[in-house]
């Protein structure tokens, strides 16, 4: 479908991302059905839900670069690889969370403990559940690089961007690394909680997508680096808005348990700020968080534990970041070269993407 405002992006990935899935069947098959139905269980995980916030920003990138923008088929197929990179992330994410559900639906982990268990098979349901996910995620990274390197770029434009999808590779991966690391910890610092949002979400949510659209659409330097800057400021708050959601989130919104974060053992800027500000104004409260997070707790304990990040004032100082950061990017955004209809288009999803609900 033809793509005439950032409106069609996420409609237009999907109808992309369908045509892969259904083109890319066979091939499973011939390997073995069983297979075919593993990928066709990524599949449903790819198509269902999900905002295409990283092709939307991409091709954000992409108009900001300017009119002359011959290569639509080519930037869509970009815009595909890039959520198989977030389906490979979440994947695994969800295998390293623990979690049951994502978007309303059980995780792929679970959803093949289930089969596991359902079948009779030996071994432990569990293990094979996640090794099936592994191998899954690690799939659609793999088809990300398909998509990418054959999406039918000129070499020139390969060369000019290549560096930068090497890069965010690189970084969600470390993300991820220095997520699990802060929980094995216990690091309580908000300098190791930026550092996450930077490399697991900011980086490869806004920032780098921005940057591969507008370096696929042919801007000059300074323009790229501006709109880097933008969408690094913009993808922090991204994900503080992300850790709000994750505590105080409807769950009949954003698809997981309401207080997920806290049983998961989050160690997100949400989670510093409470225990920062517990530590000096009720270090009584500190205590209580420092017991409860990464445990499995009854419904009145969890109520108890977001009381009392939010008395804490950790929401109201977490809100004041997202403010500030939207307004940085905003300041930088304007001071760009970007043509003023891309302005305004990045201007709506600076503050939509960081006052959503789910």
């Amino acid at each position: 479908m033809p793509i005439e405002s950032l409106r069609d992006v996420p409609a237009a990935t999907s109808e992309l991302l369908r045509e892969i899935f259904v083109e890319r069947r066979p091939a499973a098959s011939d390997i073995a059905p069983g297979f075919a139905d593993a990928v066709e269980s990524m599949g449903g995980f790819v198509l269902r839900g999900g905002k295409r916030v990283r092709p939307t920003f991409a091709w954000a990138g992409y108009q900001a670069a300017g009119p002359a923008r011959p290569l639509d088929d080519q930037m869509l197929t970009v815009c595909a690889a890039l959520e198989f990179v977030q389906a490979c992330a979440l994947i695994h994410d969800d295998i390293i969370d623990r979690s049951d559900t994502r978007r309303g639906y059980p995780t792929l982990h679970r959803e093949f403990e289930g089969l596991h268990r359902d079948a009779g098979w030996h071994g432990s349901p569990a293990s094979y559940g996640e090794g099936v996910a592994i191998l899954l995620g690690d799939l659609a990274l793999a088809w990300a690089d398909d998509l990418f390197f054959g999406a039918g770029l000129t070499p020139d434009v390969v060369a000019a961007v290549a560096s930068i999808w090497a890069g965010m590779r690189t970084e969600v991966l470390a993300g991820q690394y220095l997520d699990i690391t802060a929980e094995a910890a216990g690091d309580e610092s908000p300098v190791a909680a930026h550092r996450v949002m930077r490399f697991k979400t900011a980086a490869y949510t806004v920032e780098r997508p921005l940057q591969l659209g507008a370096a696929i659409g042919g801007a000059d330097a300074d323009l790229i680096e501006a709109l880097r800057s933008f969408g690094t400021d913009v993808g922090v708050a991204f994900q503080l808005r992300d850790d709000l959601l994750g505590v105080f989130g409807d769950p009949e919104v954003t698809g997981k348990p309401a207080g997920d974060d806290i049983i998961a053992g989050k160690r997100t800027a949400l989670l510093a700020a409470a225990l920062n500000l517990s530590d000096i104004d009720n270090p009584a409260a500190a205590q209580v968080l420092r017991r409860r997070i990464g445990k499995d707790l009854d419904p009145a304990e969890l109520a108890e534990t977001t009381q009392i990040i939010h008395d804490s004032g950790a929401v109201a100082r977490v809100e004041s970041q997202i403010g500030e950061l939207v307004e940085s990017a905003l300041i930088t955004l304007s001071a760009s070269s970007a043509p003023a209809d891309a302005k305004a288009d990045l201007a709506e999803l600076a503050t939509s993407m960081t006052q959503r609900r789910a």
